[in-house]
């Protein structure tokens, strides 16, 4: 009589975990020995996609406007143009239009960066290098003029300016010098990035035209591959962080940049009024630093009073009040307005998140390090009040302020004051025992 084996399910289950544990354990270490490879690769392939990279940023950033152009200008003019077609030609004349005027702005941007901003910069720049010893004797006199006043600094000035010249002719010789062929290789590799860039931006652009057009249908097919992956309430919760990490970002990049150019065209119609040198090169450094939050404006003040201090030294101090005044404005009255409530942290966690961005990630960890930040703070306190809700403990933040401890029993907080009053009551009734005389 033959037996038939019986597969147990249990049995199978385990076998299967296990195999997987091990796969993945090996995955794992033969990753960990070869990351050089995978970050190659990684590289490899970001360089590969990086017009369609580009063309999802474009999309982005101009999803807003056409959003905009869309709902409250050609959509309404499409309405009265298509009457009499019933076949949806006024919302197709509206998303057309809109994606065509979106792009122009973009255009428009770029050539007013290319043909009216960056030739003047590239002047400003070429005659602060032809005209930088002139600009060293004018800070040598200012400097002269300035420590005859002040004798006992003058040793100590001409000692360091000493020390600096051999610095720098000992960097020239055995630095720069003998580094002079890497140096045209770092330039022709820069122009190949440049053209490189060129091609990415004009290839991001045709992208960006595809993925406007069909905004919808994109968001369909990955809201279908959501639900198709994940169950109903995972889903759900990805779709609603998703939109709230859509909406922090969105909101902080663009209010960031309409609060950088008006800072920018403040700065240039204060230093024009001023009659400050180089006034469109430091009013573009200005406006373009104070994108990076909290670091930016000091990062932008410094070259640009530098370049100011060679040129005229006595209008440095000037342009130092100014803008001390000017970030003081925008610290405190454009800055709230424009970006009002969209980090949500305190300045500490700001601080922390740019110094932290910025050591991994460079310039773009510190432009993004805030945003980032705020999702992942954000993730982090909503696990953390949940895991409280679900304790019966108090969850917000204000009940843990004068908190001295949680009553085990009623799961109720305890605070400073009341435990205070508590000590407070009993060493006066210890001290009135004590007064009391022993009774016979």
């Amino acid at each position: 009589m033959k037996r038939h084996f019986k597969w147990d399910r249990t049995y199978i289950n385990w076998g299967m975990t296990a195999f997987c544990v091990v796969a993945l354990s090996l995955l794992f270490y033969f990753a960990v020995r070869n990351i050089s490879v995978f970050g190659d690769f990684f590289r490899k392939l970001v360089t590969i996609l990086a017009p369609f990279i580009w063309g999802l940023v474009i999309c982005y950033l101009l999803s807003p406007l056409m959003r905009f152009l869309e709902e409250r200008v050609f959509l309404p003019l499409g309405k009265r143009l298509y009457r009499k077609n019933k076949k949806g030609g006024a919302g197709k004349f509206a998303r057309v239009m809109s994606i065509l005027f979106s792009e122009i702005v973009l255009l428009l941007l770029i050539a007013a960066l290319v043909y009216l901003i960056i030739p003047q910069i590239l002047s400003s720049v070429q005659m602060l290098v032809q005209n930088s010893g002139t600009y060293a004797d004018n800070v040598s006199k200012w400097l002269d003029g300035l420590l005859k006043n002040y004798p006992e600094l003058d040793s100590y000035v001409g000692g360091l300016f000493g020390n600096i010249n051999a610095n720098v002719g000992n960097w020239l010789e055995t630095k720069l010098l003998p580094q002079l062929g890497s140096l045209i290789t770092s330039v022709s590799s820069g122009v190949y990035g440049f053209a490189r860039s060129i091609y990415n931006l004009i290839i991001g652009i045709i992208v960006s035209v595809y993925l406007l057009a069909d905004k919808e249908g994109f968001l369909a097919a990955v809201k279908r591959l959501s639900y198709a992956v994940f169950s109903v309430e995972t889903a759900d919760k990805l779709r609603q962080g998703l939109n709230f990490v859509d909406k922090t970002f969105m909101g902080f990049l663009s209010g960031k940049i309409l609060d950088s150019l008006i800072i920018g065209i403040i700065c240039y119609i204060v230093c024009s009024i001023l009659k400050m040198p180089y006034t469109l090169l430091v009013s573009v450094i200005i406006g373009v630093t104070n994108i990076i939050p909290f670091f930016g404006p000091l990062i932008g003040a410094i070259p640009s009073a530098l370049i100011i201090l060679m040129v005229d030294p006595s209008k440095c101090l000037i342009f130092v009040i100014f803008i001390i005044i000017l970030q003081q404005i925008d610290g405190n009255i454009i800055g709230p307005r424009i970006l009002g409530s969209s980090t949500g942290i305190n300045g500490f966690w700001v601080m922390f998140a740019i110094i932290l961005g910025s050591g991994l990630f460079g310039f773009w960890g510190m432009l993004l390090g805030v945003p980032v930040f705020v999702v992942i703070y954000t993730v982090i306190q909503n696990l953390i009040i949940k895991k409280l809700k679900k304790s019966d403990l108090p969850w917000k933040i204000a009940d843990y302020k004068e908190m001295d401890y949680i009553d085990p029993a009623t799961l109720q907080v305890v605070k400073k004051a009341s435990v205070r009053k508590e000590e407070i009551a009993r060493e006066k009734a210890l001290l009135k025992s004590r007064q009391e005389p022993p009774k016979d």
